[in-house]
């Protein structure tokens, strides 16, 4: 969830950042130039003012004196392009110089300066120049006239270079740049707090209830931190925790109450069968049939007496050597094997996991004694124990008939068998018992279809304390 929020979250605050900050750089260039616009104005107003005390004939007549003041006046011109490489030039009305810097400038008849010109021969000062952007290499051009007796006698016009205005508006941009880095780092920052604020309940949540899917059921979520919300369904999860444990603790009750209870009529019974079997003949089918049922009766209440305490019972995990233990468990069930016409052969190299070793021997036994039960004579039945990255594993296959994709899917529920083998002895709660074991020291059981044909069990436990 956190890879989807986050990217969310810094995604809108890009957006807001950006919304701020192009008009802001927008701004810093409008203002930068309007600084060099008003100061061309300043200047061009200062040389009209100068201009406007040259006589001159600006019908093109030849001067028949020299003028001191149109002299002045091109020593300003002069002296201003020399200190910031300006051009600036004062032209008649009829594009006529008056005085310019350099001596070559003169009006062209179109572009941008003859707009300007002709703006200020109308006695208005142009218009803003448009703006100039740092990746551009335009000129800013201003006209301001010169005006005498109330008429446009001249036009003073300055072309200024835009390499240092375009340099200012550029560092003003990498220091908005920088800012808005600076802010999204933060952004970024506070986004990450943020969401792990809101989602670390939501993590613990998820926790636990993986927690108490594999077994532990007395796992709870910690309520602390994160939103008001999170936190009223975390006392939620917990109080319905405590009430599917309240339920299962009354099943399991029941179940071993029951199964208890019921040990002893069903002793009594199977003792007046034994009893009525002296009366009758010996070899009576009827009493023999009785006598399986009654012992098949018993042998359920064992298992289900067996089932409610393993799903109670708590794991005494220690750091076992799953391979000796599969090892004694292989030499413990050759003989059965073998009497069977069954070979029994196991891999079983020196691997530890934190386990019960009560528990994974039972497991074991449960796992090899039904491998063993289906085999058919001159079968193999092989116990592999190997690791697997976070858990050590013992895999236990056999070369019998198999289950069917159906059966597989129910496999280890309690009371299932296949309707194949309704003949064999047992009474389905076997791998149930199992799974309840397993289930209690964090480790699982599972199955799947051994090729050419039979059947592949899988016992699994944590290698470390950190996988339970």
């Amino acid at each position: 969830m956190r890879t989807r929020l986050l990217p969310l979250l810094i995604v809108l605050m890009a957006a807001v950042l950006l919304a701020l900050g192009l008009p802001l750089a927008v701004s810093v260039a409008a203002a930068q130039q309007q600084k060099v616009v008003v100061d061309r104005i300043d200047d061009t107003a200062r040389f009209a003012a100068l201009a406007q005390f040259v006589t001159d004939a600006p019908s093109g007549s030849r001067r028949t004196a020299p003028d001191e003041r149109q002299a002045t006046l091109r020593r300003e011109l002069d002296s201003y392009y020399d200190v910031y490489g300006i051009r600036v030039g004062v032209f008649y009305g009829n594009g006529s110089v008056m005085a310019n810097a350099p001596d070559d400038w003169v009006v062209p008849q179109t572009g941008e300066v003859r707009e300007a010109f002709g703006e200020a021969l109308l006695s208005r000062r142009s218009h803003d120049p448009r703006q100039v952007w740092p990746w551009q290499r335009s000129r800013l051009i201003v006209a301001s006239p010169v005006i005498r007796d109330g008429d446009v006698v001249a036009v003073v016009v300055t072309d200024s270079p835009t390499g240092q205005m375009r340099s200012r508006i550029l560092r003003g941009w990498l220091f908005i740049g920088a800012g808005e880095f600076a802010a999204m780092l933060l952004a970024v920052g506070a986004a990450l707090r943020l969401t792990g604020w809101v989602l670390r309940p939501v993590r613990i949540l998820d926790a636990t209830t993986h927690d108490i899917a594999t077994g532990r059921l007395k796992s709870r979520v910690a309520v602390a931190g994160g939103p008001p919300e999170l936190r009223r369904l975390a006392r939620s999860f917990n109080e319905m925790a405590d009430n599917v444990e309240e339920v299962l603790e009354q099943q399991r009750a029941f179940v071993a109450d029951a199964s208890h209870q019921l040990r002893n009529p069903l002793s009594a019974l199977l003792l007046r069968i034994e009893l009525l079997a002296l009366e009758l003949p010996q070899g009576n089918e009827e009493i023999a049939s009785v006598r399986t049922e009654g012992k098949r009766l018993a042998q359920v209440l064992d298992d289900l007496l067996d089932l409610a305490l393993a799903e109670h019972a708590a794991a005494d995990l220690r750091l076992t050597d799953v391979g000796a233990l599969a090892g004694e468990r292989v030499a413990a069930w050759s003989p059965t094997a073998a009497a069977k016409g069954v070979r029994l052969v196991g891999d079983c190299p020196p691997i530890t996991a934190w386990a019960d070793s009560i528990t994974l021997s039972s497991a074991l036994d449960a796992v090899i004694d039904n491998a063993v039960k289906f085999t058919p004579e001159g079968g193999t039945v092989e116990i592999v124990v190997a690791s697997n990255g976070d858990t050590s594993t013992v895999v236990v296959t056999d070369t019998g008939p198999g289950l069917t994709d159906e059966e597989l899917a129910r496999v280890g529920d309690r009371f299932w068998r296949s309707g194949r083998h309704q003949n064999v002895k047992g009474s389905g709660l076997g791998l149930s018992i199992t799974r309840a074991l397993l289930a209690a020291g964090g480790g699982s059981i599972t199955y799947a279809h051994h090729e050419p044909g039979g059947l592949q069990v899988t016992v699994a436990v944590p290698r470390n304390p950190d996988g339970l």
